[in-house]
Parts: C-alpha cells; structure tokens; sequence
C-alpha cells in the first residue's frame, strides 16, 4: 500500500472528505446533544471506551503480530465516517443524531485516537522504535481531522447557499477520490490481499459485527426508539477506515503499511456488513408491523 495513491491521494481523498463533512454541519448539531442526552452518552462511552476494550480482547485472542494488533486498536479508535450517515438515511435512521455524533466522536478523536494508539504501541511493541503519535503527530492528526471540518463549518455559517450547491459535489469528488485510491492500492498490492484478509479478515468481521450490534443494541437496552438507535449503530459500527489508513501509512505520522491492514481489510467489509445488518433491523421492523397488523385483523367468516 506504499505509494503515492495512499501517501498524496489518501490524504487529499481524506481531507474533502472531512471539508464535506464540515458543509454539512452547525453549532446547532453540537448543542443537539442537549436534546438526546443520554443516547450520546451511550453512543460516545460505546465509541470511545467499550469498543476499544472489546478490540483489545479480541486481538489477544486471536494472538494477532504486533503490528496488526496495533492496526486493529487504530481502526477501534477511529470515530464513525461520514458513510454512516449515508447507511442511516438508508434504513430508516435518524439522520441528524448520526451528523451530531460523527462531529463530537470527531473532535474527541483528536484525544483518544492517540492516546488509544500510543498505550497500544507500547504495550504489543515495547522494544520496536516505533514510538506511536507524540505531541507534533497529535497536532497533525487535529489538522487532518478538524482543520478541514471547520473550514467546511466556517463556509456554511457565512455562504450557507453556497455550502449547499457545494456540498453534493465535494461528496461526489470525495466518493470518486476515495474509489480511486482504494482500487490503486488494492491494485498495486493486489498479490497480498489474499494474505491480508487470511491474517485479520475473522477478526475484522467479527469486531464490526459485534460493534453494530453494541451500537444499536445498547440504545434499544436504554428504551431509545429505533430510528435513534439504527443510526448509533451505524455510526458506531462504521468506523472511518480512511482516517486510519491515512494515519498508519503518512511518512509524517506511523509511516508503517502494515498498521494500516486491519483498516484497509475493514474499509472492504464493512460495505456488506452494515448492508445486511441495515437490511435485518428494518425487516425486523417490517415483520413486526406485519405480526400487529394480522393479529387484529378481523376474522372474515
């Protein structure tokens, strides 16, 4: 994955994507925290301190190297993309709870990310040189992070016309960058995939899996209705791979390919997971309507 695709295009493809993301947001999505209290404290302790901790006992059980363990950490301390907002608006969730979470999880990113992948570099690899994210690094993860976000936020306050004829076209732009750039590197690593996927492939499906679960099951626990729910799932469960990629392989962050494994490996999965998952909970939904709707239904003689 070492090439100019991944360590040029990944972070331009990365910081239109994060532009387009700050085209849709306002301070009013920061302060629709106060209308769902709680489902963001359970969203965000889910995020930022129960899907780390289920992704460390993965790793140990699956005894994965330490370089992979690491990616994994990373990609669990990754906050939710963009592309659950998309999987939300899909089925049924509630689209302005995932907008509000994806912007909170991305400003507290800039804390946890680092400190996830600092105690996790120093605990799977204690005698390598690798030293994780220090100050500097951190300040660049903000820039790569927020600096884009807040551009696209300073744009809507003052040009909110603007930002909206802007915004389906940064979209677009990013979706056909971020194609581009997953396919050159899959291309040019396109004799290691199948090693990739039999190194972390279980592990990566089972940790999403279990995080869209705990993303809608732990709200739904809570008495939160479904569209509530549907999108903490998604955000929790959908992982912004990209931003990962992006840290594990820049030569001024990680600069480590091998990090950034799990992430790639997830970036492919999580396109059906979420589908299906998606697909389940709405027909759930369905069949329960249905069940409703036959058991009071007149017998017809």
């Amino acid at each position: 994955m070492d090439s100019w695709l991944t360590t040029v295009g990944l972070p331009i493809a990365l910081a239109i994507v994060m532009l387009g993301l700050g085209l849709g947001l306002s301070i009013a999505d920061f302060r629709r925290i106060a209308t769902y209290p709680l489902l963001m404290l359970i969203a965000l302790a889910c995020q930022v301190i129960v899907l780390p901790a289920i992704c460390f006992g993965l790793v140990l059980a699956f005894g994965l190297e330490p370089e992979l363990a690491v990616g994994m950490m990373l990609l669990a301390a990754s906050p939710g993309g963009t592309t659950a907002n998309l999987y939300s608006h899909l089925f049924g969730g509630h689209v302005a709870v995932n907008v509000t979470l994806t912007a909170v999880n991305s400003v507290l990113a800039v804390v946890t990310l680092p400190l996830v992948v600092n105690l996790s570099t120093g605990y799977f690899q204690p005698d390598s040189q690798t030293v994780g994210l220090q100050f500097d690094k951190v300040l660049q993860v903000f820039a790569i992070v927020l600096v884009p976000v807040a551009l696209g936020m300073v744009i809507r306050s003052r040009f909110a016309g603007f930002a909206d004829r802007l915004a389906k076209p940064v979209k677009i732009l990013s979706a056909v960058l971020l194609v581009a750039v997953i396919t050159g590197a899959i291309l040019n690593e396109r004799a290691n995939v199948a090693d990739y996927f039999i190194a972390v492939g279980a592990i990566v499906l089972i940790f999403n899996l279990i995080s869209l679960a705990i993303g809608y099951g732990a709200p739904r626990l809570a008495g939160m209705g479904k569209p509530e729910s549907i999108a903490a799932g998604m955000e929790i469960g959908i992982h912004n791979s990209t931003l990962a990629i992006a840290i594990a392989v820049s030569p001024a962050l990680l600069d480590n390919t091998r990090i950034a494994i799990p992430a790639a490996v997830y970036g492919i999965v999580m396109f059906f997971t979420a589908a299906a998952f998606g697909y389940v909970v709405t027909r759930r939904k369905d069949l329960a309507d249905g069940g409703t709707q036959n058991a009071t239904k007149p017998v017809e003689v």
